[in-house]
């Protein structure tokens, strides 16, 4: 007899949550019908942009104070409340960079986590991008600098992207190069 491998769940309550997170405990049944406690976090929906311009993408050297690690990064924030993932990540662009992102199309979408996390991360890209001037988010990078797209595969090699989100668009930019 094969078992469906669906999970169910039989009721859920918040343990403790934030503007942007719920951390859940959940009474779940498992595909055995064994009934466990389970513990789960509800966050937000994250949108990033590869902003590609004549072969280089606009990259940001940030600080990540829970790792304390330094990495580049794609621009990237939380998509707010009522608000589109491709809108949310051209308003993240303008802000954390200066630069305003031309017409954003789908690159690719992730659930980095959907055992213990509920968030789906969408990538968007750009072949264009106007200055609008200085970025108004203030602490959200070092610098911003144009990296030409044949250093990214270096730069992974040597951790110096390490962001989830920011590999998952970066490597399936390089894909599409190559295809």
């Amino acid at each position: 007899m094969l078992l469906s491998m669906r999970w169910h769940i039989h009721g859920e309550e918040e343990a403790w949550s934030s503007p942007w997170l719920s951390v859940r405990r959940l009474d779940v049944e498992q595909p055995d019908g064994e009934r466990v406690d389970y513990h789960a976090i509800r966050l937000s929906d994250v949108a990033a942009a590869v902003v590609m311009v004549d072969s280089s993408v606009l990259l940001m050297w940030r600080h990540r104070f829970l790792t304390d690690t330094w990495g580049w990064e794609l621009p990237m924030g939380i998509v707010e409340p009522g608000e589109a993932p491709v809108a949310a990540a051209a308003r993240e662009v303008e802000e954390e960079t200066g630069w305003r992102p031309g017409p954003l199309t789908e690159l690719i979408r992730s659930q980095p986590g959907a055992g213990i996390m509920d968030s789906t991360h969408h990538v968007f890209r750009t072949t264009s991008a106007s200055y609008v001037g200085p970025p108004v988010e203030r602490n959200e990078s070092d610098r911003i600098e144009w990296i030409p797209l044949p250093d990214i595969p270096g730069m992974i090699t040597r951790h110096e992207i390490l962001s989830g989100i920011t590999l998952l668009g970066l490597q399936q930019t390089l894909l599409a190069q190559t295809i």
